[in-house]
C-alpha cells in the first residue's frame, strides 16, 4: 500500500478508465484477424500465463482451492466464458462506442440479482434509475435497420454478456467471499480460458493466429484487459466507495466512443447517443441513491 500512495488519485482513475474503455476497441482490432470465440480464448490465455506467473513468483499458488471449490469455479468461469466471447461477437454487428453504452446495464442485472436473489432491497430512486436506464436501451436497441441490419442481434449480445456477468458476480458475491484474491483470481481465468477453448472447439473457430501484428493486439489486450484494469480496479475500489467508483466509471463508454471514432472513424448513431445518456443517467441515479 505505501507504493499505491505515491501514486496521485487522479492519475489511478484516469488509468483505470483508459484501460477500461479499451475492452471493446481491442474486440473490434482483433475482428479482422480471428473468429471472435478464439480471439477470446487466446487475450484470455496470455492474461492467464501472467497472472500465473505474478503468483508463481509470490509462491502463493494453492491447487487445494480449486479442488475443494471446483464446482464455484466451474459456474463463474462458463458464465465469464459466455460474457466474454458474446461481447467480442457483437463487435461484428454494433460499433464499440454503442456497445460499450449498452455494457453500463450491467449494474441493473446485478441490483436484480441481488434483489430477487440475494434479498436485498430496491428504493423509489433505484427503481427510477432502473426505468430510465431500461428506456435508453429500449431507444439504443430499437434503431432503423434493427431487423435487416444485425444491429439487434448485436444489441442483444452486448446485453447476453452484461447479464452473465452480473450472474458471475452475484455467484461470486454469495459464495467467493472467503476465497484469497490472487488464487480466486488465477483459477477464474483457467476456468475461464477452458470454456472459452470447448466453445471454440465447438464452433469450429480454433485458428492459430498468424503474424507478429495480431499476436501484439492479443498480448494488448490480454495486459491492459485484464492484468492492469483489474489490478486498477482493486486499487482504486480501496480508496473509495463502490458507489462512486460506479459512477466514475460512467465515463469509460465516452472514452470508447473517442477511441472508436480515432482509430475506426465508427460512432454511435443520434439515437444511440441518447439511449447511451439515458443508460449513464440511470446508472447516476441508482449509484448516487446506494450511497446516500
Amino acid at each position: 500500500m505505501s507504493e499505491q500512495s505515491k501514486v496521485p488519485f487522479p492519475t489511478l482513475v484516469a488509468a483505470l478508465l483508459v484501460a477500461d474503455s479499451m475492452h471493446f476497441i481491442f474486440g473490434r482490432s482483433l475482428a479482422p484477424y480471428l473468429p471472435p470465440t478464439a480471439a477470446s480464448f487466446y487475450y484470455m490465455t496470455l492474461a492467464l500465463i501472467q497472472i500465473a506467473i505474478f503468483a508463481a513468483l509470490r509462491r502463493e499458488i494453492n491447487f487445494s482451492v480449486l479442488r475443494d471449490n471446483l464446482h464455484f469455479f466451474a459456474s463463474i468461469g462458463f458464465l465469464i466464458a459466455v460474457a466474454t466471447s458474446a461481447s467480442y461477437a457483437a463487435i461484428l454487428y454494433i460499433d464499440p462506442g454503442t456497445a460499450a453504452l449498452l455494457a453500463q446495464t450491467g449494474i441493473f442485472f446485478s441490483m436484480g440479482f441481488g434483489l430477487f436473489w440475494l434479498k436485498e432491497r430496491m428504493t423509489g430512486a433505484e427503481q427510477r434509475g432502473a426505468a430510465l436506464a431500461i428506456i435508453g436501451v429500449m431507444i439504443i436497441s430499437f434503431q432503423p435497420g434493427f431487423g435487416s441490419s444485425g444491429f439487434g442481434l448485436g444489441a442483444l449480445l452486448v446485453l447476453t454478456s452484461t447479464f452473465t456477468y452480473a450472474l458471475h458476480a452475484a455467484i461470486v458475491k454469495r459464495e467467493g467471499g472467503g476465497i484469497d484474491f490472487i488464487n480466486f483470481f488465477l483459477f477464474r481465468m483457467a476456468s475461464s480460458c477452458f470454456f472459452l477453448f470447448l466453445f471454440t472447439i465447438g464452433r469450429g473457430e480454433l485458428v492459430w493466429p498468424s503474424g507478429p501484428e495480431v499476436w501484439l493486439i492479443l498480448l494488448l489486450a490480454a495486459t491492459v484487459n485484464v492484468t492492469i484494469s483489474r489490478a486498477l480496479y482493486y486499487i482504486v475500489l480501496r480508496r473509495i466507495n463502490l458507489t462512486i467508483l460506479t459512477i466514475l466509471l460512467t465515463l469509460s463508454p465516452v472514452l470508447t466512443i473517442i477511441w472508436s471514432i480515432l482509430l475506426f472513424n465508427e460512432r454511435p448513431s443520434l439515437q444511440g447517443l441518447i439511449g447511451g445518456t439515458a443508460v449513464i443517467l440511470g446508472v447516476i441515479v441508482v449509484t448516487l441513491s446506494k450511497r446516500k
